[in-house]
């Protein structure tokens, strides 16, 4: 019995929105057209079959329904889902063999990204500043995973053949310049808070003067 009326939901849902479509619409149209024809005794006595005809074509004729565009999320939305990717980039991390300087300095900046992302005030201030957003979720879907993952290819090629300046050192810089740039990005959210505190005193102190 569930089974049944679920799959009376499901084709009603299915239905209802069909009758909405395009196609339907269309189709709709023609066989309007067809039973003026019929008013008309243009269709004789083959009228359903003429009725059924031009609905059957209008239908087929008519452009699909376009899917509706994916909605942008808001900079709330996104923290939520860069939460995800971050915790499924800490666990790639940390099977990763690396340098003791690179490790440490992946290691201050996974801690930085983390305070960031952290439930709490902090993650409330990010979330007002889209660029902030944005800058931080690129470091961690894309420049993150891609520093590592050009040090391991780089490094098996030294293997075969030494020379050249090393791939340890490359992953450390690039590393760093990420940490430089979470550091800014850091900043750049102290001073939006401080801003918004600073606003907040010159309204309190406007509406005290005219209470």
């Amino acid at each position: 019995m569930a089974t049944s009326r679920s799959l009376a939901r499901t084709l009603g849902a299915r239905l209802l929105a069909y009758a909405g479509s395009t196609k339907n619409l269309v189709g709709s149209g023609c066989g309007v057209a067809g039973l003026g024809l019929t008013v008309t005794g243009a269709a004789g006595t083959y009228w359903p079959v003429v009725v059924a005809g031009l609905y059957g074509a209008g239908a087929l004729i008519a452009p699909p329904e376009r899917p509706a565009p994916p909605s942008p999320g808001g900079p709330a939305e996104q923290l939520n889902d860069m939460g995800e990717r971050f915790a499924r980039l800490r666990e790639y991390v940390a099977e990763v063999d690396l340098p003791d300087p690179a490790e440490a300095r992946l290691t201050e900046l996974m801690e930085l990204y983390g305070a960031l992302l952290e439930p709490g005030w902090v993650a409330d201030v990010l979330a007002t500043e889209p660029e902030s957003v944005h800058a931080l979720s690129r470091a961690i879907e894309l420049d993150v995973p891609e520093c590592v993952d050009t040090y391991n290819r780089t490094r098996w090629w030294t293997r075969l053949t030494p020379g050249g300046e090393s791939p340890e050192r490359h992953l450390e810089r690039q590393l760093s310049l990420l940490y430089e740039e979470a550091e800014r990005l850091t900043a750049d959210l102290r001073e939006a808070e401080a801003r918004r505190q600073q606003t907040h005193t010159t309204y309190l102190e406007e509406r005290g003067q005219h209470s």
